[in-house]
């Protein structure tokens, strides 16, 4: 079943994802080598309840944590901890807020200092699936062509979509439908109604797409030991196109 929002609903979905912004940029500011990914998380917390809001993924399943932090081959679902983040490395910070009866979603991968060519062209080809994605984000199209601009652009750079994983729908609910998959046909799949919120998120890798599972569970990484990049916004359908509700502004500028 997938629920369609209303404009107030909407705009509530978009209070919940500015937040999740604005902690990425705080989150933002503080990454270089030395820090932990669990100082990060301390403070990522700490500023999402400051302003409001609950941490989406604390708890959540039994997650332990309030960010998802998965350093160079981690695709998602890194559990925070007090190893310093060293010089070259890239790490995908995946934050979510629940505020106001709905949740906000965005995800970003950051460079720990100064990067590799290589993992500077991963990162902006990841962000590229994703910017694609959201251009096919509006009436009339249908899913499977988000699905397909994620699968077209990362293989036609020599990379590897991630297919155990998607994104989905939001709102009352953190994952909500539909499923969105990162690979697809073009033309296929529901059709895209104004009132849909997704959250859209590439996950591709430098080398194979598959994975594996740490024994904790929840660490997900990539099999061959390759660096894996992962961006997210939440966005609502739109009759021209997408409103993405997330924002990448308070990291970039």
């Amino acid at each position: 079943m997938i629920y369609l929002k209303t404009k107030e609903e909407i705009e509530l979905i978009r209070e919940s994802s500015l937040l999740v912004a604005r902690t990425h940029g705080e989150v933002s500011k503080l990454i270089k080598p030395g820090v932990t990914t669990l100082e990060l998380d301390r403070v990522a917390e700490e500023f999402i309840r400051d302003n409001g809001g609950v941490p989406a993924f604390k708890g959540y399943g039994g997650f332990p944590n309030t960010l998802c932090m998965s350093p160079e081959e981690g695709v998602v679902h890194g559990i925070p901890t007090d190893t310093p983040l060293e010089e070259g490395m890239i790490v995908s910070v995946d934050c979510g807020v629940l505020m106001n009866e709905f949740y906000g979603d965005s995800a970003y991968t950051y460079a720990v200092g100064q990067i590799s060519n290589e993992k500077q062209k991963l990162l902006q080809v990841t962000k590229e699936c994703l910017n694609f994605a959201v251009q096919n984000a509006k009436v009339g199209n249908r899913l499977g062509d988000i699905s397909f601009a994620v699968q077209q652009h990362a293989q036609k750079n020599g990379y590897s979509v991630v297919r155990e994983l998607v994104g989905h729908g939001v709102g009352k609910e953190l994952h909500e439908e539909p499923q969105v998959p990162n690979y697809g046909k073009r033309g296929s799949g529901p059709r895209l109604k104004e009132g849909m919120v997704l959250a859209i998120e590439p996950m591709i890798n430098m080398g194979k797409r598959n994975i594996r599972t740490h024994a904790d569970g929840w660490t997900i990484v990539t099999a061959d030991g390759k660096p894996s990049a992962h961006f997210e916004h939440t966005i609502a359908v739109g009759k021209e196109k997408a409103d993405i509700l997330s924002s990448f502004e308070f990291i970039e500028n």
